[in-house]
């Protein structure tokens, strides 16, 4: 059934009322907001803003600080931890480049291809002999530089270029020393430099590689010299061999216990030993 004309008009007076409702709260929640607000507003809009600071150094309390001089002029500990940080990285470099300890480590391994043991002994026993034997050689040139420069430099004696400066003398001395004049010429004309007064002030950057170039021409002299009796025994057992007609059996597997008896009956590790310290002149 379609609803009276008195029931729409109730609907819609119903409708009307309550939108009116709504908008009396709306206005009535707006003005209470807008009277708590407005002397806020007002004042703010009234009060002009604050001017901009200028601006101040920071101030340094609180902040790590690194000095190079600690108290009493000695070197700080941050500085001491740099270096020692810096030393220990490129620590395997300078053993390799300013050190005894190339020369041993490659007559030790032709030593070992010498006697036909491709693995034993192992690498890293080679490298820890070569490093403990190139402290012992080096140890009078370690000692000094600690005297010298070293010491001084901790105790605040001395700065840290003219440490450097004196801990470089007792090295350059080890390595003129034990390097080839002509090593020394080569690496000079190959830098297109004229040739010095004398070896004592070759730069470095002349000097290492020189040394390097020295320190392995001597050790495959030396390691010519090893293989020489071991190949005489390969070649008496080779013959034998032939001669018996055993064509079949390999003269490595022959001559290697051979080869291992005499390097134990001559003492060839302290033949080696002695060889290797007695080319750097023995420990002064």
């Amino acid at each position: 059934m379609s609803r009276t004309p008195v029931a729409k008009t109730r609907v819609v007076g119903a409708k009307v009322a309550r939108r009116v409702g709504i908008a009396s709260s709306i206005t009535v929640v707006v003005g209470f907001a807008l009277a708590l607000l407005g002397p806020a507003l007002s004042a703010s809009a009234a009060t002009p803003p604050d001017p901009v600071p200028s601006p101040t150094a920071p101030s340094v309390d609180g902040l790590i600080q690194t000095t190079l001089n600690g108290p009493n002029g000695t070197p700080s500990d941050s500085i001491l931890v740099i270096i020692g940080i810096t030393l220990l990285s490129i620590a395997p470099s300078l053993i390799l480049m300013v050190s005894s300890f190339t020369k041993i480590f490659v007559v030790l391994a032709m030593t070992r291809n010498a006697l036909g043991l491709q693995t034993i002994p192992p690498n890293q026993v080679l490298a820890g002999l070569a490093l403990f034997l190139s402290l012992f050689i080096m140890w009078p040139v370690i000692s000094h530089i600690n005297t010298t420069a070293l010491q001084p430099y901790l105790h605040g004696s001395i700065d840290l270029q003219h440490a450097i400066t004196l801990a470089e003398g007792p090295l350059r001395h080890f390595m003129v020393a034990n390097t080839r004049q002509e090593d020394l010429a080569l690496m000079t004309r190959a830098a297109g430099r004229a040739n010095p007064a004398s070896a004592a002030v070759v730069p470095l950057s002349t000097l290492i590689p020189a040394f390097m170039i020295s320190q392995l021409r001597e050790a495959f002299i030396i390691g010519f010299v090893i293989f020489i009796p071991f190949l005489v025994v390969d070649i008496v057992v080779s013959s034998s061999l032939m001669a018996m007609g055993m064509m079949m059996l390999p003269p490595v597997m022959v001559s290697l216990p051979f080869k291992i008896l005499l390097f134990v009956l001559v003492d060839g590790w302290g033949l080696l030993v002695t060889t290797l310290v007695g080319s750097y002149g023995g420990v002064k």
